[in-house]
C-alpha cells in the first residue's frame, strides 16, 4: 500500500478520533497496553529478529540496547499507555473565551490537528507511545521507524491495531509505513494536504533532512548541544554534583550535558575536582588549552568539538572570562534545548536566564530534567527546540491546534 493510501486512511480515521470521547480513547489505551502485556511472547520473537540482525550489521552495543525489547521493557512501555489514559484529555479545553460587546460568544477550544507522520529511528518504545499520544490526543498515527526495528514494529503495530479496533475505534488510528526503503520517507515529507504536521525524532542528520526536505509543516525536536555554565559565584561542591548528573545520568539522551563552561575565577578551584569526577566516570574530556594545563588526560579540543552532540562518554570543557564569554559560547555553539547555569548570584542568574535563548534553562539544576515526565506533563512525543507552536516537551496540549468557535444569536455585521 503506498504511502498516499495510507494517509487518505489515516484521515479518515483522524475524523472519527476528533470526536471521540475521552471514555473511549482511554478504553483503547488501556487495551493497547493489556495487549502488549498478554502478547510479549510474540514481540519478544520479533525483537530477537531485530536484534540478530543488527549484531550481523555491526550495531553498536549502545544501539542494540536502545533496540532490545524484554518482559519488563514491554510491561514498562504498556504501564506508560496506561498512565497516558489518566492524564487530562487536551481536546475540547477552552483556551480563552470571552462574550464580546455586541454579544457574541467567543472561545478558543483545542482541536487535534488530524493526522500526524512521525519520523524516527532505531527505538520500538517510540512506536507504542507515538501511537498512544497520537490517539489520546485525537490524532492519526502514521509511524515511519527505521528498518533496524522493523520486525519489532510491525508486530508491536499489529498488537496495537488489534487493540484499537476492539476498543470500537479505526484501526487506521495507527499506521506503520515500510522502513525498507526511503521512498516512504520521501512521500510522507511530500503529503501536504493529507499529513498535517511531521515530527522526526532522532539524530541531527535526519531533523535536518525531514525540515529542508519536507513540505508538510515540520515541528523539530531534539538536537541538544547542552551546556552547563559554573559562574564565578558558583556553590563548587554542588557545581561538580550538577554537572557529573548532567554528563553522565544518561548518556544518550538530548537533555544531557555536552558542554561545560567554567568561569576562570573558580577554575584553579573547580577544574581538578570535576576532572577527577570525570575520570572515575570514564568520561573523555575535549578541553581548551586553560583546561588542558589541569590535567594530562584532558584531549585537545576542536572547534568542532565544541558544536558535537556527542550522545557517549565525552564532553567539551572551556574556561571563560566572564558570564558575557559563556553567553557569546553558547549562542554560537548551542542548539536552544537547555541551558543551566550554577550560581548562588541571583544577578547572575537572572541575567543569564535572560539572555540564552534555549527551550529551557536551568538554575542550579541538572539539564536533565528538561523532560515531560519530569515536569509533570506526563507523556511526551520530544523536546521541541522551534519557536512556533510548540517549545520545549511536547506534551498533549502540543499534539492539538485550536479553532475558534462564535455562537451568537441572529448577529449581523
Amino acid at each position: 500500500m503506498s504511502v498516499v493510501e495510507q494517509a487518505r486512511r489515516a484521515r479518515g480515521a483522524a475524523e472519527a478520533l476528533a470526536v471521540a470521547t475521552r471514555t473511549v480513547k482511554d478504553a483503547a489505551l488501556h487495551a493497547m497496553a493489556d495487549a502488549l502485556v498478554a502478547r510479549t511472547p510474540e514481540l519478544l520473537t520479533a525483537n530477537a529478529a531485530d536484534l540478530a540482525a543488527g549484531r550481523e550489521a555491526g550495531l553498536s552495543a549502545a544501539v542494540l540496547d536502545r533496540l532490545a525489547l524484554d518482559e519488563g521493557r514491554v510491561a514498562g512501555i504498556a504501564d506508560a499507555l496506561r498512565q497516558m489514559a489518566a492524564l487530562p484529555d487536551p481536546v475540547g479545553e477552552v483556551v480563552r473565551g470571552a462574550t464580546l460587546p455586541n454579544g457574541l460568544e467567543l472561545r478558543q477550544v483545542r482541536v487535534p490537528f488530524g493526522v500526524v507522520g512521525i519520523i524516527y529511528e532505531g527505538r520500538p518504545n517510540v512506536t507504542v507511545d507515538a501511537a498512544g499520544i497520537c490517539l489520546k490526543s485525537g490524532n492519526a498515527a502514521l509511524l515511519r521507524g527505521s528498518s533496524s526495528a522493523a520486525h519489532s514494529n510491525a508486530a508491536l503495530v499489529a498488537v496495537l491495531r488489534d487493540a484499537v479496533a476492539r476498543a470500537g475505534l479505526p484501526a487506521d488510528a495507527v499506521q506503520l509505513l515500510d522502513a525498507s526503503t526511503r521512498d516512504s520517507v520521501k512521500e510522507l515529507m511530500r503529503a501536504r494536504g493529507l499529513v498535517d504536521v511531521l515530527i522526526p525524532r532522532g539524530g541531527a542528520s535526519l531533523i535536518r533532512t525531514v525540515v529542508e526536505e519536507s513540505t508538510v509543516p515540520v515541528i523539530e525536536t531534539g538536537v541538544g548541544n547542552c551546556h552547563v555554565y559554573v559562574d564565578a559565584a558558583a556553590d563548587l561542591a554542588k557545581a561538580v554534583a550538577i554537572t557529573l548528573n548532567s554528563k553522565t545520568q544518561r548518556l544518550s539522551t538530548c537533555n544531557t550535558a555536552e558542554s561545560l563552561l567554567v568561569h576562570a575565577g573558580v577554575a584553579d578551584a573547580f577544574l581538578p575536582a570535576v576532572l577527577a569526577a570525570f575520570a572515575d566516570a570514564g568520561v573523555t574530556v575535549h578541553g581548551d588549552a586553560r583546561v588542558a594545563a589541569y590535567s594530562e588526560a584532558v584531549v585537545p579540543a576542536t572547534e568542532e568539538d565544541f558544536d558535537t552532540e556527542y550522545l557517549s562518554a565525552d564532553i567539551s570543557v572551556a574556561v571563560v572570562d566572564s558570564l558575557d564569554a559563556a553567553v557569546a559560547h553558547i549562542r554560537r555553539h548551542g542548539t536552544g534545548h537547555t541551558e543551566a547555569i550554577v550560581t548562588d548570584s541571583q544577578p547572575a542568574a537572572r541575567e543569564f536566564v535572560a539572555r540564552v535563548d534555549a527551550a529551557a534553562v536551568m538554575v542550579n539544576a541538572s539539564t536533565r530534567f528538561t523532560d515531560g515526565g519530569e515536569f509533570g506533563f506526563g507523556a511526551e512525543i520530544g523536546i521541541s527546540t522551534q519557536k512556533l507552536h510548540a517549545r520545549g516537551p511536547m506534551g498533549l496540549p502540543e499534539l492539538t491546534s485550536t479553532k475558534y468557535v462564535v455562537t451568537g444569536d441572529g448577529h449581523l455585521r
